[in-house]
Order: structure tokens, then C-alpha cells, then sequence
């Protein structure tokens, strides 16, 4: 079986491209003629090709790479082998990313998985839908009456877009992804298996059963928004439910209705919020948080792996735990646990 190659270099920089693009400094002397064929991690990097060091744990691993250029922080810079010329950079795996980001460029965003230019003959384009040129739409996609895509966009195989539903200019809905009631903004990356703006979850209860409380909102996703594969996103009940721009959204996220998300969030795989919460700006949440309904996350604040969140979080605090509360707190807790433990002895059998 041959092996394909599924991401070519688009570009072949220079030594002195690396350093324009990402404001390194090489040492003294350095050819800066050495040109860049690929990037790859520090123990795989060969001849030809750019590596980084950002975390101190891989320091080992530095004194062995082969790669024709390393990015590096100032205090690494002298453990760079001799053959491979030492980038200093403030912020080595930023620097990377910008310069891998030019290489191989269509790793930034999915494409058309059929190669298609333009709209497939094989999709469903409503009459009444809009799409500006430079559209693409993949084989068995479906768009729906009065939907409106801009320019630059692709819509992937078998993904749906619903009626009446706004897509900006330059962004990539992925196969089998859906979205309706909503209006997204330039460049969003909603990778394969997104939900976007179906019914949130929300019933009247009552002992003789539960009636159903129409969604009657929308979802709104803000320029530069990513959302990863099989995440899902409830439109509002009576309001709409919002992702502020340039948020990062991982894969297998629930977000509930009317929930409002702050600008340049990170929302951690198997993250689920609950209905009508509100997250400040710069927020993170980690894997497997779950936060309850009606809260209010202040900006920059941090949830911890795991956290049952059920209070509100001031702005730019740490909380974890379950049920989550601030870290100095929990930290005390465990402490005071682990000390308890340790005068009652071992269990017994």
C-alpha cells in the first residue's frame, strides 16, 4: 500500500522568510540562503526542515534534533545543536504555527473533499438560495430556500444548510455538518458532525408530562469561530444564543440554548453548558467541565478538568473540583483530605 501524502508544501522560505515572518533573531553569521522544505517535531526533524521548543519538558530531545533551524526561547538557544541554527523567539510555538501556516496552508481550514470547483451538479441548490461566486458545494450537500453564503466559502459533501440561514465570506462548513437557524460570520471553520440551531432543550415540567417550550431564537457565530467535529450548538428560546469572535471550540461540546460565549474563549472537548449562561471574554474551560444554567462566568476566568460548576465564577479566576470552587480552596480541601487519610491508616480489609 503506498503511502499518500495528504498535505503538499505550498511554499520552500528561506531561512531569512522564517525570520521576517515571525520577528526571530538569528544568531550572527547564520546562512539565512538555507531554504525550508517541511516542519516537524524535534526528534523527526531532518536536514531541510524547521522545528521549535516551546515546553521545557522536551529540553532532551533538543540535543539530538537534525533540523536545519530551531525556534527557540533565549534561554534555550545555547543547547541548539551545532548544525542547526538557533531562532530565538519570544513565543517559539506561535512562530511555528505562522510559519507552518504558509507552508502548508490548506491544513488551515478543510477544503473540498471531491476536489470540487464551484457548485457540484450532484448537490441541492434551492432556486431562492443566493451564492456569490467562488462558492463551492461538494456532492449530496443541500441548501435550503433564501440561505445567503458569501464568497470563498465551501460547504462540504452531505452537509445541510438550512432556509433563511447567513454564511460569510471564507468560511468551511464540514461533510455531514447542519445548519439552520443561524447567522455566521467570516471565516468559521465548522468541522465534520456540527449541529448548529436546532431546538434547545427546554420543557415546561409538570406531573402530567412535560410541555415542549418552542425555541424561537437563533444562533449567532462571530467572525473567526471555530467549532470542532460533532459539537453541537442549541439555537435560543426566546433569545439568541451567541459565540463572540475568534472563540475555539473543541470537538463533542454541548453549548444550550441562550447561552452567551464571550470573545478569544477556549472551550475544552466534552465541555457541556447549560442553558442561559454567560461567559465572559478569554474564558477556558477543560475537558469534561460541565457548567449549570443562569450562571455568569467573569472574563479571563479558568475552569479546571472535570469541574462541576454550579456558582459563579468572578473574572480571571481558577476554579475546579466538584463541586467546583476557587483553587486555593480546593487545594486546601485535598490537602486537608489527604492529612485525614493519613492519620486514620490503612483501610481495613
Amino acid at each position: 500500500m503506498s503511502s499518500p501524502v495528504f498535505f503538499r508544501p505550498a511554499a520552500a522560505p528561506t531561512l531569512a522568510e522564517v525570520v521576517l515572518w515571525t520577528g526571530a533573531t538569528a544568531p550572527e553569521g547564520a546562512d539565512l540562503a538555507v531554504v525550508i522544505t517541511g516542519v516537524a517535531p524535534l526528534d523527526l526533524a531532518g536536514p531541510g526542515q524547521l522545528t521549535f521548543l516551546d515546553n521545557p519538558r522536551y529540553a532532551a530531545a533538543l540535543a539530538e534534533t537534525r533540523a536545519a533551524a530551531c525556534l527557540v526561547p533565549a534561554r534555550h538557544a545555547d543547547a541548539v545543536p551545532a548544525g542547526t541554527v538557533a531562532l530565538v523567539a519570544r513565543e517559539p510555538y506561535r512562530a511555528v504555527a505562522a510559519v507552518a501556516g504558509r507552508i502548508y496552508p490548506d491544513a488551515l481550514r478543510p477544503g473540498s473533499l471531491f476536489g470540487t470547483v464551484g457548485v457540484s451538479p450532484s448537490s441541492t441548490v434551492h432556486p431562492e438560495a443566493r451564492l456569490e461566486a467562488g462558492v463551492t458545494v461538494d456532492p449530496g450537500a443541500v441548501i435550503g430556500p433564501r440561505a445567503e453564503i458569501g464568497s470563498g466559502t465551501v460547504i462540504g459533501p452531505h452537509a445541510v444548510i438550512g432556509p433563511d440561514v447567513r454564511i460569510g465570506r471564507n468560511c468551511s462548513v464540514g461533510s455531514n455538518a447542519t445548519v439552520v437557524h443561524a447567522l455566521v460570520g467570516d471565516r468559521v471553520i465548522l468541522h465534520a458532525g456540527v449541529r448548529i440551531g436546532q431546538d434547545g432543550f427546554g420543557f415546561a415540567m409538570g406531573p402530567g408530562g412535560h410541555l415542549k417550550v418552542p425555541q424561537i431564537g437563533r444562533v449567532v457565530l462571530q467572525d473567526d469561530v471555530e467549532v470542532g467535529a460533532n459539537t453541537a450548538i442549541d439555537r435560543g428560546s426566546n433569545r439568541d444564543t451567541v459565540v463572540g469572535e475568534g472563540t475555539k471550540i473543541d470537538n463533542l461540546v454541548q453549548i444550550g440554548h441562550n447561552v452567551s460565549i464571550g470573545r478569544h474563549c477556549v472551550i475544552v472537548s466534552q465541555t457541556g453548558i447549560s442553558g442561559s449562561t454567560t461567559l465572559g471574554d478569554y474564558v477556558v474551560t477543560a475537558g469534561q467541565a460541565g457548567l449549570a444554567g443562569h450562571l455568569t462566568i467573569g472574563t479571563g476566568a479558568q475552569v479546571g478538568a472535570k469541574s462541576g460548576v454550579m456558582n459563579d465564577i468572578p473574572a480571571g479566576q481558577r476554579w475546579f473540583g466538584i463541586p467546583a470552587q476557587a483553587a486555593r480552596d480546593e487545594f486546601r480541601l485535598q490537602a486537608t483530605l489527604r492529612r485525614l487519610a493519613r492519620r486514620a491508616g490503612p483501610a481495613a480489609d
